[in-house]
C-alpha cells in the first residue's frame, strides 16, 4: 500500500507564497515532451514491425546449397574480419505479373524454361577488405556437375553445356555448384533475382543514372530508345537497359555485359552512398524490395546476416571494388555464338581473388565495344607516411576487361 503520510510528513510552504502557475512556454515543453515520446514509441513499434515482417518473408522459398561449406550463425556486427567470402547472384529471365504485362510475346514464347541469363560471382576478401565482382557470359560452355533438385530428384551431370542452361536444368543449388567448380571457390551464399525483381528494387533505390555514348541506344527487341546522354532510369527502362543486347556494341552478349557492368557500377555507388544509407525511408524500400523479390540460399535468410555481408562492404575503397568479365575464347564448336573459357587467364584472375590482395586491371573497361572510359580513375594519393607500405595488388593480365567505381564508362549505343 502507498503511504499517503501525514500533513506533519509533506514539506510546508510559506503561508503567503504562491504556487506557481505553468506558462505557456512550460506546457509547450510538456507537449514536446509528450510528443517526442510518442514518436520514439511509434518508431520503435514500427521498427519491430519492420524487422518482424522481414523475418517473415526473407527466405520463404530459401534455396539449400547443396555441399556448401558449414558457417558459424550470425551475430551482431560485421562478418568475421579474418574470413573472406562468396555470394553467387542469378538473374533469371522469369516473368512475373509486370514484366509479362510488359513484355508479353517475350514471355509467352519461353515455353516455361526459366534461364540464368545473368550470373555474378561476388567475392569480398578478408580484411582489409577488397571486393571483385566476375560476371560470366551466359553463353559460356562449362561443366556441370550432378546435382540435386529442389524436390529431390537427382539431374545427371553434363560433360558441356551452356551457363544459363543449368538453372532450368536443376536450380539456383546447381549453378552455384557448378560455378564455384570452375572458381576452385566455395559459395556460401546465393540469391536469385527475376525480371520483376530487377524493376522493383531499382524503383525502391529511386533509379540510376547511366551514360549512353555513340548513336544512342535502340532495341525494339529490348524496348529502349534512348538518346545520346546521361538519363535516371527505373523500373521497366531499367530492366530494358540491362537486357538490351542489339542496341549496344557488335550486339553480343559480351558487349551486354559490358553495359550491365556500366549499370551495376552506378548502382553499387548509389546504394553505397551516405545519401542512401541516411535516407531511412529509402533503405526500408529497398529492404522491403529485396524480401518481396529475391529468393535467397538458406544460410542468406537471416536479416541479421544480410547486415553483418552488408557491414563488411561499408570502408571498402572505391578503387578495391571492381568488376570483371571472366575470360573467354569463341567455342570452336559454335563459332560466333557460344564461348569457352580461357583457361589461363581464368588460372590468373582466380588466383588473384583468392590472394586477398586488392586487384590491378591492365586490361580495356569493355568488351566488344560495349562501353567506352569517359572518366579515368584519378591517381594513387601519396602514401602520406614513409613508415607505411604500400598496398600489394594482384596484377590481371591485358585479356581480362573491367572496371572500379572510380572509373565511369558510357554506354556505347549503335541504333542499328
Amino acid at each position: 500500500m502507498i503511504r499517503r503520510g501525514n500533513a506533519a510528513d509533506r514539506a510546508t510552504l510559506a503561508q503567503h507564497t504562491r504556487l506557481p502557475t505553468p506558462g505557456p512556454l512550460s506546457g509547450a515543453l510538456k507537449l514536446v515532451g509528450i510528443s517526442l515520446g510518442v514518436v520514439l514509441v511509434s518508431a520503435l513499434a514500427v521498427s519491430a514491425f519492420v524487422v518482424s515482417d522481414l523475418l517473415g518473408r526473407v527466405g520463404e522459398d530459401a534455396v539449400v546449397l547443396e555441399d556448401a561449406p558449414d558457417v558459424a550463425p550470425p551475430t551482431l556486427g560485421a562478418y568475421p574480419g579474418d574470413q573472406a567470402f562468396s555470394i553467387l547472384v542469378v538473374g533469371t529471365d522469369e516473368c512475373g505479373e509486370r514484366s509479362t504485362a510488359l513484355l508479353g510475346a517475350r514471355c509467352s514464347e519461353a515455353d516455361g524454361l526459366s534461364r540464368n541469363d545473368v550470373n555474378l560471382l561476388v567475392h569480398v576478401s578478408a580484411e582489409p577488405r577488397n571486393v571483385t565482382v566476375v560476371s560470366l557470359p551466359r553463353d559460356l560452355m562449362i561443366p556441370v556437375p550432378g546435382c540435386t533438385r529442389e524436390d529431390g530428384s537427382e539431374a545427371p551431370s553434363m560433360s558441356t553445356a551452356p551457363l544459363n542452361s543449368v538453372f532450368d536444368h536443376a536450380g539456383l543449388s546447381c549453378v552455384a555448384k557448378a560455378v564455384g567448380d570452375l572458381a576452385g571457390i566455395p559459395i556460401v551464399y546465393a540469391a536469385k533475382i527475376s525480371f520483376d525483381g530487377v524493376m522493383a528494387v531499382t524503383e525502391a533505390i529511386g533509379g540510376v543514372e547511366v551514360c549512353v555514348a555513340g548513336d544512342g541506344i535502340r532495341d525494339e527487341q529490348a524496348g529502349i530508345d534512348l538518346p545520346p546522354g546521361t538519363h535516371e532510369i527505373s523500373g521497366p527502362q531499367a530492366l530494358a537497359f540491362i537486357r538490351t543486347r542489339h542496341g549496344v556494341g557488335d550486339e553480343s552478349d559480351l558487349a551486354r555485359i559490358s553495359n550491365q557492368q556500366q549499370y551495376m557500377s552506378r548502382l553499387a555507388k548509389k546504394v553505397l552512398s551516405a545519401e542512401t544509407l541516411s535516407d531511412v525511408p529509402k533503405v526500408l524500400r529497398l529492404a522491403n524490395a529485396i524480401a518481396e523479390n529475391i529468393v535467397p540460399s538458406v544460410e542468406l535468410r537471416d536479416p541479421l546476416r544480410l547486415a553483418q555481408l552488408g557491414l563488411a562492404l561499408n570502408d571498402v575503397p572505391f578503387s578495391d571494388f571492381v568488376f570483371v568479365q571472366y575470360p573467354n575464347l569463341d567455342d570452336p564448336d559454335n563459332p560466333g555464338i557460344k564461348v569457352v573459357p580461357n583457361r589461363d587467364a581464368a588460372d590468373v584472375l582466380w588466383a588473384a581473388v583468392k590472394s586477398g590482395q586488392p586487384l590491378q586491371l591492365t586490361g580495356d573497361v569493355e568488351t566488344n565495344d560495349g562501353v567506352e572510359l569517359v572518366a579515368p580513375a584519378p591517381p594513387t594519393e601519396p602514401v602520406p607516411s614513409s613508415s607505411a607500405a604500400p598496398v600489394e595488388r594482384a596484377t590481371l593480365p591485358p585479356d581480362i576487361s573491367g572496371q572500379n567505381l572510380e572509373q565511369e564508362t558510357c554506354s556505347v549505343g549503335n541504333l542499328r
